[in-house]
């Protein structure tokens, strides 16, 4: 049997280059070798407030860029997790298992409760949450970045308490994480991390950008006061633009040093925007044509959903056993 790999996004802000080339484009590779769940994760987007009807149609945004990305619905299950309840019950369950000390440990909890007045409870749970997701599964392999890799440690550290105190319930995910694509920097601050939730217009490449507007993008992007492309001296800026260049046209660095050393900044900004709105064109036309079509695109989630729920509710029926909680049997038959 395949290893079964979970991943998400929000359907929060836009998804951009960075998405694509660090997440979207390996999961189309892998999901040949694995038993892979996409999920759009909306619960997780509610930790702060969304405008219902602008959520609503980024959750089927963000389903069609799946989709178009190169996703096949065959291979993967691409689910919203709201619509499979187990996902809440299960970060229930696992809630009361998980120390605060754990929490309260987690740095992304603790970057964002210093930027606000007041934190909802669901950022300071967010990470029980995401353990739910990973464990609802049994998910052996989880995809994640750098940023997401402490939550991925909690995950462990929860499955391995809960097998402690209840017996060996769920699979403990590999913290080695699995090879991931380009980790993409702001344009504007090549120093930060390419964000959905950044503001600014300068900071990043939508999926969705037209190209004019990606050029307009690209041509202010931050580089440093050298003159030209030079490989030993570059500043992250223009190493930024050329990570971009590089993967999006899969070239070796032997390629790169050729084409672009003593190359002069608006020469390298140009070609970078003629490669990047060539690649994304394809992309964009398909994703028109998905998001034309409601009733296919509610096929897709709902196959997903009837795939993959049966695993959902099977372990929580599991877990509810082992915890000594009710639970009508003829609910949990799969």
């Amino acid at each position: 049997m395949k290893a079964r790999v979970l991943s998400g996004i929000q359907p929060t802000g836009n998804l951009h280059i960075g998405n694509y080339l660090g997440a979207l484009r390996h999961w189309v590779r892998i999901q040949k070798d694995y038993e892979c769940v996409f999920c759009i994760v909306d619960l997780h987007a509610i930790t702060v407030y969304q405008e219902p009807l602008e959520l609503q149609a980024k959750i089927r945004e963000v389903a069609a860029l799946f989709l178009s990305a190169g996703i096949d619905p065959t291979e993967s299950s691409i689910v919203a997790q709201s619509d499979i309840p187990a996902h809440a019950e299960l970060a229930w369950l696992l809630t009361c298992v998980t120390p605060m000390g754990w929490l309260g440990r987690m740095t992304q909890f603790k970057v964002k409760s210093e930027k606000q007045e007041t934190v909802g409870d669901g950022i300071f749970q967010y990470p029980v949450l995401m353990a739910a997701d990973i464990l609802l599964y049994q998910a052996a392999i989880v995809p994640v970045g750098e940023d997401q890799a402490q939550h991925l440690e909690l995950t462990r550290d929860i499955a391995m308490r809960f097998n402690s105190l209840y017996g060996e319930t769920f699979i403990v995910p590999k913290t080695d994480l699995p090879t991931v694509g380009a980790r993409v920097m702001g344009l504007d601050d090549p120093t930060a991390k390419m964000s959905k939730s950044a503001m600014g217009s300068g900071h990043a490449i939508a999926l969705l950008d037209d190209p004019a507007k990606i050029q307009k993008t690209l041509m202010r992007a931050t580089t440093d006061s050298n003159p030209e492309v030079n490989f030993e001296t570059m500043g992250p800026g223009v190493a930024n633009l050329l990570t971009i260049y590089q993967a999006f046209g899969d070239k070796t660095d032997a390629e790169m040093r050729d084409e672009f050393s003593g190359l002069r900044y608006g020469d390298l900004k140009k070609r970078v925007a003629g490669m990047v709105i060539a690649k994304l064109e394809p992309l964009q036309a398909e994703y028109r044509r998905i998001i034309g079509d409601p009733g296919y695109l509610d096929g897709i989630l709902g196959e997903g959903k009837l795939r993959v729920e049966p695993i959902a509710n099977q372990t929580v029926s599991t877990v509810k056993s082992r915890m000594g909680l009710y639970s009508v049997r003829a609910f949990n038959q799969v």
